[in-house]
């Protein structure tokens, strides 16, 4: 029987008055996904100079080693929704704590096999698609058995914090990566992975489960329907995200500008102090109008990066793009998971979810492709408009479900 039916009362949902305690949970049920995460960041910067230059093949083959793992997260969405809500989140957590520690292992080994090219590059592949999958199960199992323990009501709170642990951790991983790659080698960057993702196991089986709420199932493809105007919504705000991430240090290189990294670390800031100081602002005026306020401002951001002129405006921009994209996934997605009962919520967000993982995907090539065309200020600028065709998709999915709540009123 899965751990998650058997339930005491320290399980069960919290009441609004704990405050503390429902901060606590929330912070310490998010540190699973930073762990998670910690796993993904660490190889990132040190995978690519791995591939193309230790192992002698292509710049196109390192970036495969990369974005193998961003493919297994899309096509195990589904499927990590599902056992978070037939098994429970809790499962679904230790499950791909499980997957990141061996994806670690491969690591380690394929650091190895150095002398064997190929070799190396299968089991590095290998273990790029495990990291996936556990990623999937971890970031979608996480905010469930939060939103599970604090109650529905503090879904935002749970999306935000699950966010800010995400990019932390990013953002603490890739150097640390670089460190531990650079004075032991990358064999000690797998056995990291591994040691990382077995304390978190062993730290989640500690945590008290939630409740399987019983119920039945909606096919994924429902499901999918179902939050298709949030998701879309999602990956057009995420556009201006994975600009800034791919381009930005060419943009400021073509302007001959210093401390492009800088502009990084402006949107990181502003990303999490947006989501630490107004994520509460998501409750109190729902998540439509935070999304209609949020998509404006990265659109106001993105124009300046278009028209910057110098390196202020553009930190000014990348500032108001990170501050603007900071709500959106959590604001979005509460109005989605509120479209299906409780025992689809891990589908819900799965599905969801899928939308941001195709942005990210697909801005790349795009981008590229208008680059290659028109420059990189135009990326911005293709950027800014998809942040305003949300904005008009986000009142139209306001004014129907106000519509559909003035109807239920009467």
């Amino acid at each position: 029987m899965p751990e998650e039916v058997r339930l005491d009362r320290a399980s069960r949902p919290l009441s609004e008055s704990s405050t503390t305690a429902v901060t606590f949970h929330i912070v310490s049920t998010a540190f699973f996904t930073f762990i998670c995460y910690l796993a993904i960041g660490i190889p990132l910067a040190v995978l690519p100079g791995y591939v193309h230059v230790d192992l002698g093949y292509s710049s196109v083959l390192a970036g495969l080693a990369i974005s193998m793992q961003y493919l297994a997260t899309l096509l195990s969405r589904p499927f990590a929704g599902r056992m978070a809500d037939s098994v429970g989140p809790k499962t679904a957590v230790l499950h791909g704590l499980v997957g990141c520690s061996i994806s670690g292992v491969f690591l380690l080994i394929a650091a190895f096999f150095t002398h064997l090219p190929a070799l190396s590059l299968a089991i590095l592949l290998i273990g790029r698609l495990v990291l996936g999958c556990g990623e999937s199960m971890v970031g979608t199992g996480a905010i469930t058995w939060g939103i599970g323990r604090v109650g529905a009501q503090h879904t935002a709170r749970m999306i935000s914090w699950n966010g800010i642990a995400t990019y932390g951790a990013l953002a603490i991983g890739a150097p640390l990566g670089v460190v531990i790659a650079h004075t032991w080698g990358l064999a000690a960057v797998g056995a990291t992975v591994t040691a990382l993702s077995i304390i978190g196991f062993l730290l989640a089986r500690m945590k008290a489960a939630t409740a399987v709420v019983r119920g039945e199932h909606l096919p994924f493809g429902r499901v999918l329907r179902k939050v298709f105007p949030h998701g879309m919504g999602l990956a057009l705000g995420s556009i201006g995200f994975g600009s800034i991430a791919t381009f930005i240090t060419l943009f400021y290189a073509s302007h001959q500008w210093p401390n492009a990294a800088f502009a990084l670390t402006l949107f990181g800031t502003f990303f999490v102090g947006a989501r630490l100081l107004f994520a509460h602002t998501i409750s109190r005026f729902g998540g439509f109008r935070v999304s209609i306020v949020c998509f404006s401002i990265e659109a106001l951001g993105l124009l300046c990066l278009w028209q910057a002129g110098s390196p202020f405006f553009a930190l000014l921009g990348a500032a108001l793009t990170g501050f603007g994209f900071a709500l959106i996934f959590p604001a979005l997605g509460v109005e989605a998971v509120n479209l299906v009962p409780a025992h689809n919520r891990g589908s819900a967000l799965g599905a969801y979810s899928v939308f941001l993982d195709l942005a990210l995907g697909v801005t790349g090539p795009l981008a590229g492709l208008i680059v290659s065309q028109f420059g990189y200020p135009e990326v911005f600028l293709f950027a800014a408009v998809a942040s305003m065709t949300a904005v008009a998709l986000t009142v139209s999915m306001y004014r129907r479900s106000q519509t559909i709540a003035g109807a239920a009123a009467d």
